[in-house]
């Protein structure tokens, strides 16, 4: 597999265990343990083999970790911790112990044993008692910062898995060392993997994986990571492997399956590896797989194991591991990587986690990293790199291959290369891809794929089957192969794509058949086909042929206006089944043209009417659009395997043929043929047609009897603005397109065509239709099975009484619908546009209604800048309107009479110049003001990105909620064309979840550097806790890219509180019981991934298409020197400690930090005004 990799040159020497010099490093505290239990561990450690690091030296190490210590990290494969009562006195222990974890933050093989010895782990996790105690000590003459990071590291060290001396052993320490020693025995025999450090990308790869991993469930779980070759699932899975390993108690990486399976005894290879890596390296002998079944089901019963199962490509591989699932112990995980997406059945796994090829921006910093040793390309060679990953298509793969072979080449060989891969592709990548073409089960799907490869990508996977069922494949089946090894994909249109590399390989496939172009399968590139057509040279090997004049080079010395072939160039290929001519003429007798034509497409066919002696009756699909067709034919031709007809933009087509003569006639296209008149009559004797199409047949006056359509399901007349009459009644039409036809038939009286609507429509466009609110008197609830239903354009004012009786509604689209000011009483319903609707102020819906809304449509142009309240999305009020609580609840006093300051809607830019507003919107409540006068008090500030605090012991009270504010200026002028915004992240690290809130709404400063200060209350629901005591909570301000508008200076966070008879300062919030998206409540709406929910005006495609970032200058604070700095610095970490000293989980602990707090807000009072001050003579 290919690496998703980093630097060339990073790579530690950790990736082998060969690079280690020590196999233990023991941290202490030798004042506690050196020559007592420490000492004990020591020996036992080397008398069991590892070589162990300890530092004997017991003088003073002076201020920092002596260089020495910080090579014997680096160079061990473990670490031992042996946590005693006084080791966090010692800030020389601590300064190791940050080097340690760093060092397993870095490198995912080196393991970290915590070995709590006369502590309880709780005492290092919440850091109380004598913990507590040395961390007092250390504030007096330490950083903030350095105690901040040793304040990290313990609670890092704390949450790992490690051995309490007092639960173990029953206290005595003989034996609590022979459990060490045992453990790092057990961890030491299995080795990582070799994996590259600094992965490009991987980290948003693999955190769900891992997560599944760690989530401690009982079940035995199964996981298939899938792909196509060279995407890096093996790299994937090697770092989850190297991740999670020592969790388990045993583990197993099995690489290169599909490779190691094809040698003879290769099943029993496999389970002899497992076993041996099971059993710790003892051997077991198999003969074969029946009894390697039996002995890995001894192994696997009786501990929880993690196997990886690599490079897996047919069932009877993961048979002979995996026939006795149901034995494994319980927790027991296995992942399995495979280019088969359906390998197992679904209810045989437990997640199948799909592998995505690189963006634009890791594609580029790969390819950089392989091709200059840099993460960017170097001045002059940005283009040829743009170009290259384009090729590419984000595949790690070829990125690593074509970035290698062009290190230290010139701009001409990349130019040239370049050139050449539009030709030839890289034969390594090639080979690479091919294997997902071997193993295909016989020549009919690979003849598939390669027809699709070549000849039909982008294409209606129901128009495919259409085409290439005729061609005698099962097409259907073939295609969900094809999918099944990750060859093709089928879209949500339902549209055929593949990778254009595999598109590369299957085309290359098709090359090397022969060096000669006629004698080969199919043609698709220009040059080759033009020549075979203009030497005449075709021979019946060839099945398919594209050739479209409109893409010959600009600089060729062929005159594509004049060019014109003879149809005898035709006559040898007797086996041509597929033919687009693109812009081609063709002259001469159509007598010895192909017979098995399957697939016609010849846009801008040039004549007047079809050849009559065009041999067409094997045709399925026939395409002429922008054709000079006066009449598809003179006279008659029999076409008894036709499908589909498109005739479409042919402007000087007047009359269709008669369609008595195609009785299989699925699909008529005849959109935008302008001369058309009338429709032949025989079109009401096609029983099969599924879909017809005849939008913006502007001359169109006579539709024929349609009755007898009995399959019709999609019928579209949207612009055939001179029709006579419309239809009567067709009870199989499910989609019907009138879009601006009624209102031009019949102005005044449109609405009576309603009663012509069949009750089968599942999908109905009425837009520019002129129907105003009595139009809808009309009783229309029969429309019982209506999911989506466009009125765009129309002067109703309200929601039509019809709509709320339409259960299985799912869609509504009511865009620039001037008039319309409210829409009250909306059905559940999944998606709703409103775009362009001036007039519209309230959106509320049916009483006990499920709020699922999933899309609120675009806001371009201001077009719904006037909704004021979208229940249980966002209502918009003036301060003074706003619940007095909610008042009380930020100290809000006379912010109405502020100076008015601007509204900005996202997406658009839309000033609102007003008072100060407050905006509810999805249980989270907004308002701006200008100025940054913060009122209220608040526990947590912040000039840095993020805080992060513990949440303390409340006594009597509840938290119902967070206020958080943030101060922020804008930077340069305003742009009218930017959509700057912000949004804030609350994550409960203590529980796995996280908020996100982008509001609707913004505040704008009116000049540059103006301030404007953003206060949000986060209500949180009243019967789930959400945060409690010792949870860890961080809360992040981002802003969008571009950095320069806008600048925050500083953010804060309160938690509001309640008593269980009374409010207490912190004012109490009731959360409405109806609203869905009270944090607490019912949170299945706005997640995304699980535990992380989105509280978001904008989509979730618009949410992955913008970047956000920590603003840079957050990272530093507001100050004009070092002292100034440090000053800022200590009053922080004196409000962050204050708060750590509080979680000592009692009411002592919440008095105290009220006291701390009261001090340091008089401090602060002291220390910020001379800081302004100085500021101000800058």
């Amino acid at each position: 597999m290919a690496l998703v990799r980093a630097a060339p040159g990073t790579s530690s020497d950790s990736n082998t265990h060969w690079g280690y010099r020590y196999d233990v490093f023991l941290s202490f505290r030798g004042e506690d343990t050196r020559r007592t239990f420490t000492d004990h561990l020591y020996t036992a450690l080397n008398n069991a083999g590892f070589l162990t690091f300890r530092d004997d030296d017991e003088l003073e190490r002076g201020e920092d970790i002596k260089p020495g210590l910080q090579k014997a990290i680096r160079q061990s494969r473990t670490s031992v911790v042996v946590f005693s009562k006084d080791y966090a006195s010692s800030r020389w222990c601590l300064d190791e112990l940050v080097m340690i974890l760093e060092r397993k933050r870095t490198t995912s093989d080196h393991v970290v044993l915590p070995v709590f010895y006369d502590v309880d782990p709780s005492h290092a996790r919440k850091q109380t008692g004598s913990i507590g105690k040395a961390f007092a000590r250390h504030e007096k003459n330490q950083s903030p910062n350095k105690v901040r990071g040793w304040r990290e590291a313990l609670a890092e060290l704390a949450d790992l898995a490690g051995m309490v001396l007092s639960n173990q052993a029953d206290g005595y320490e003989s034996k609590f060392i022979t459990k060490i020693v045992k453990v790092i025995g057990d961890k030491l025999l299995r080795t990582p993997l070799a994996v590259e450090s600094n992965l490009i990308g991987i980290q948003s790869r693999v955190k769900h994986i891992n997560l599944w991993l760690q989530d401690g469930s009982t079940d035995v779980g199964i996981v298939v990571v899938h792909g196509m070759s060279g995407i890096g699932k093996t790299t994937i899975a090697k770092y989850v492997y190297n991740s999670n390993f020592t969790s388990f108690e045993g583990s197993s990486f099995v690489e290169n399956i599909r490779e190691t399976a094809s040698q003879p005894n290769g099943l029993v290879q496999i389970q002899m590896q497992l076993l041996y890596d099971i059993l710790k390296g003892k051997e077991e002998k198999v003969h074969n797989v029946s009894e390697g079944i039996i002995k890995i089901v001894r192994a696997i019963s009786s501990r929880r194991v993690l196997f990886v199962l690599d490079d897996v490509d047919h069932k009877e591989q993961l048979d002979a591991v995996l026939l006795m699932k149901d034995r494994f112990y319980p927790g027991s995980k296995i992942i399995i990587t495979t280019r088969r997406e359906r390998l197992l059945k679904a209810h045989q796994v437990t997640k199948v986690h799909g592998v995505e090829t690189l963006d634009y921006d890791e594609s580029l910093e790969l390819l950089s990293w392989h091709a200059f040793g840099q993460d960017h390309p170097p001045e002059g060679y940005m283009e040829y790199s743009k170009k290259l990953v384009r090729h590419t298509g984000g595949l790690p793969l070829a990125l690593q291959v074509l970035g290698s072979s062009l290190l230290g080449e010139s701009m001409g060989v990349w130019e040239s290369t370049l050139e050449k891969l539009e030709v030839i592709p890289n034969g390594e990548i090639m080979n690479k891809l091919r294997i997902s073409y071997d193993s295909l089960q016989d020549d009919h799907d690979q003849k598939l794929f390669l027809h699709i490869a070549c000849f039909l990508i982008g294409r209606h996977k129901k128009y495919i089957v259409r085409i290439l069922d005729g061609c005698d494949f099962y097409t259907t089946v073939g295609i969900q192969n094809l999918i099944d090894r990750c060859l093709v994909k089928v879209d949500k249109d339902n549209k055929v794509n593949m990778h254009d590399l595999i598109r590369d390989m299957g085309r290359e496939i098709v090359r090397l058949e022969s060096e000669e172009p006629e004698k080969r399968s199919r043609l698709w590139r220009r040059k080759d086909s033009f020549q075979v057509l203009r030497e005449k040279t075709g021979t019946q090997t060839i099945q398919g042929l594209v050739l479209d004049m409109h893409w010959h080079p600009a600089n060729s010395p062929i005159n594509t206006n004049e060019t014109v072939f003879e149809t005898n160039a035709f006559e040898r290929m007797h086996k041509l089944q597929l033919l687009h001519l693109g812009c081609v003429r063709l002259e001469g007798c159509y007598a010895n043209f192909p017979t098995g034509l399957r697939w016609l497409c010849w846009p801008e066919f040039p004549l007047d009417s079809i050849p009559i002696d065009v041999p067409l009756e094997c045709l399925i699909v026939l395409e002429m659009q922008y054709s000079s067709l006066t009449q598809v034919y003179k006279g008659t031709k029999f076409l008894p395997s036709l499908k589909i007809l498109d005739v479409s933009h042919s402007h000087g087509l007047s009359q269709t043929m008669d369609f008595s003569y195609c009785p299989n006639l699925e699909e008529l296209i005849l959109v935008d043929c302008k001369s058309l008149l009338d429709v032949h009559e025989s079109i009401g004797n096609l029983e099969r047609l599924v879909y017809l199409n005849m939008e913006d047949c502007k001359n169109l006056r006579m539709l024929p009897n349609m009755c007898m359509l009995k399959s019709l399901e999609t019928l579209n007349l949207s612009g055939c603005s001179n029709l006579d009459e419309m239809m009567k009644k067709m009870e199989s039409v499910k989609v019907l397109e009138t879009d601006g036809i009624l209102s031009e038939l019949w102005p005044g009286t449109s609405s009576s065509i309603l009663t012509y609507l069949p009750c089968s429509l599942v999908k109905l466009n009425l837009s520019r239709c002129n129907l105003s609110d009595n139009a809808f008197a009309t009783e229309l609830s029969n429309l019982s099975s209506l999911r989506d239903l466009y009125l765009d354009d129309n002067p109703i004012s309200s929601l039509p009484v019809f709509i709320k009786g339409l259960r299985r509604l799912n869609g509504l689209s009511l865009s620039r619908c001037k008039r319309l000011e409210s829409l009250v009483g909306l059905p559940k319903i999944g998606w709703l546009t409103v775009r362009g609707c001036i007039s519209l102020k309230t959106i509320t819906y049916q009483a006990n209604e499920l709020r699922a809304l999933t899309y609120l449509g675009e806001n371009h142009n201001g077009e719904i800048r006037n909704v004021i309240e979208w229940e249980y999305y966002h209502k918009l009020e003036p301060i003074g309107r706003v619940d007095v609580e909610m008042m009380k609840l930020f100290s809000l006093h006379n912010l109405e009479m502020r100076k008015r300051f601007g509204l900005q809607n996202f997406k658009h830019v839309d000033w609102i110049w007003s008072p100060v507003q407050g905006l509810h919107q999805q249980g989270i409540y907004s308002t701006y003001f200008a100025g940054n006068e913060v009122p209220g008090r608040f526990s947590y500030k912040s000039t840095k990105s993020s805080i992060s605090f513990i949440v303390p012991f409340l006594a009597s009270h509840k938290i119902r909620g967070l206020n958080i504010f943030a101060t922020y200026a804008n930077e340069e002028r305003w742009s009218y064309t930017s959509s700057p915004f912000m949004r804030i992240e609350v994550s409960n690290k203590s529980k796995g979840m996280t908020w996100v809130y982008g509001p609707r709404l913004y505040g704008v400063p009116r000049e540059r550097g103006d301030d404007v200060t953003w206060l949000s209350h986060w209500t949180l629901d009243n019967e789930t806790i959400i945060l409690e005591c010792g949870d860890e909570v961080v809360v992040s301000v981002m802003t969008k890219r571009p950095d320069k508008f806008i600048r925050v200076k500083e953010f804060g966070v309160e938690l509001v509180q309640e008593h269980q008879d009374k409010m207490s300062t912190q004012h109490n919030t009731t959360p409405d019981p109806n609203d869905p998206f009270v944090i607490g409540g019912d949170l299945s709406p706005p997640e995304n991934v699980s535990g992380k929910y989105e509280f978001c005006w904008f989509s979730e495609a618009e949410m992955k298409n913008v970047d956000f970032r920590r603003p840079k200058w957050l990272n530093t604070l507001i100050m004009d020197s070092d002292k100034e700095e440090e000053q800022r610095n200590d009053l922080d970490h004196k409000i962050a400690a204050a708060s750590a000293r509080g979680n000592n989980c009692h009411l002592g602990g919440w008095r105290g930090l009220v006291t701390a707090a009261i001090f340091l807000l008089t401090l602060t009072q002291i220390v910020r005004p001379s800081i302004s001050q100085k500021k101000k003579r800058q």
